[in-house]
């Protein structure tokens, strides 16, 4: 028999995860109207990609470690998705386990991928999220491009003078008019009128 962390290596990889995730957890929210479920999407100006988006009334994040990656980098992501998701979950390898949970705030949800009958996957959810009291709208109004926070911010009546403002200043305009719930609206009504993300159809 081989090493179990090389067996687990060879069939936890992100795509088996990935899809496990999809099947078993997003499945109903990816077939909700009202709910767009996005692939690798960027975070604050591209400074990190959280793995699986889930938004609707809320914007939760999935980030996939498996029994291939290392945790190196998983600090400083959680440092950017601590200001930009209003929830998250890691969604780990078994072997990730225990530092995944040490790593992870504890507003952070943690599911567990270990192998399966016949080489599947099955998830354990160890922690359910809750809501990141550390959000920063600023950071979480950047999924917004700067035409759409021109757009939003047009139908409330700002004068052309105020939307000239450099783009941070524009993101700080629009947090001090909406409610976080708002902006979230607003994020998913945008990404869904775009025709494509990352060149794939947002339903695909």
């Amino acid at each position: 028999m081989g090493d179990p962390d090389m067996t687990e290596s060879k069939i936890l990889n992100d795509p088996d995860i990935r899809a496990a995730l999809y099947r078993q957890r997003l499945r109903r929210q990816k077939t909700h109207p009202n709910t767009l479920v996005i692939n690798e999407l960027g975070v604050a100006h591209a400074k990190s990609r959280i793995d699986v988006a889930v938004i609707n009334a809320c914007i939760h994040g999935y980030e996939i470690k498996s029994a291939k990656d290392s945790l190196e980098r998983l600090g400083s992501q959680i440092d950017i998705y601590r200001q930009t998701l209003q929830k998250l979950t890691i969604v780990a390898a078994s072997k990730h386990l225990d530092s995944v949970i040490s790593l992870a705030p504890n507003w952070c949800g943690i599911i567990e991928a270990e192998q399966g009958p016949r080489y599947g996957v099955r998830l354990n959810i160890t922690r359910t999220a809750r809501a990141n009291p550390e959000i920063d709208p600023v950071m979480m109004a950047h999924l917004l491009w700067r035409t759409e926070v021109i757009d939003i911010l047009v139908q409330n009546g700002f004068p052309p003078k105020e939307l000239r403002r450099p783009r941070k200043q524009l993101y700080e305009i629009l947090c001090e008019a909406l409610t976080l719930r708002e902006i979230t609206t607003a994020i998913r009504t945008f990404m869904m009128q775009r025709q494509t993300w990352r060149n794939h159809p947002l339903h695909e």
